[in-house]
């Protein structure tokens, strides 16, 4: 990833706080037929000085087949991101010396990957999923609100994937080449737009300058 030193971010808390707010990662890997990408909702799970990768897909998904165990892989989670228009810069006026750009958050996830065919290491993955994912609703659904048959046969129609991250990489790309007045005003237009990812990348904006 092409990473300017200043849009680069190290923090641990921040990269697994986007990581774990926005799940659905592209799983990118290569196989038999080539290159492959996949969206996977995955769990980050930390285990000592190990950081994991979580998540399966469904047994008619050529991916666990046709990508050997132990390859690696890449994990592309994205945050907010927003179009930032020039007529939100105040040097704009002025000089007339600004163009389009875009702000946004990723990070990305490198590691070796293992493929799970396993029906109680995959229970437990999809307890903890649903839990994680269910945790914010008044009467949250378990797997024990279904038939046990029907559970038993959804969970043999699915394989799990285990990656442990080898690298992480986070990319904020927000208003840093810029000075303060025309981040103020990317800001505040990001905030007229009212769209929810406008809303948290002026946040972010806000935060970073």
């Amino acid at each position: 990833m092409y990473l300017p030193k200043h849009f680069e971010q190290s923090d641990p808390a921040e990269l697994h706080a986007l990581m774990r707010g926005h799940p659905l990662a592209t799983l990118v890997t290569l196989g038999s037929d080539g290159l492959d990408a996949n969206l996977i909702p995955l769990l980050l799970i930390q285990d000592d000085d190990k950081t994991f990768l979580r998540g399966h897909v469904a047994r008619a998904n050529p991916l666990w087949k046709q990508t050997p165990d132990g390859s690696d892989v890449l994990a592309v989670f994205r945050g907010p991101d927003a179009y930032v228009s020039p007529s939100w810069y105040p040097s704009k006026a002025e000089t007339g010396r600004v163009v389009p750009t875009w702000a946004y958050v990723s990070v990305m996830a490198r590691g070796v990957l293992r493929i799970k065919d396993d029906v109680v290491w995959v229970r437990a993955l999809v307890e903890s999923l649903t839990t994680q994912h269910e945790a914010a609703r008044v009467s949250p659904w378990g797997m024990a609100d279904a038939p046990a048959d029907y559970i038993d046969a959804m969970l043999k129609a699915i394989v799990g994937i285990d990656i442990e991250v080898t690298q992480l990489q986070g990319k904020w790309k927000l208003c840093q080449d810029d000075g303060q007045r025309d981040c103020a005003g990317v800001a505040a237009g990001l905030r007229d737009l009212g769209t929810q990812d406008a809303v948290d990348m002026a946040d972010l904006v806000e935060r970073g300058t």
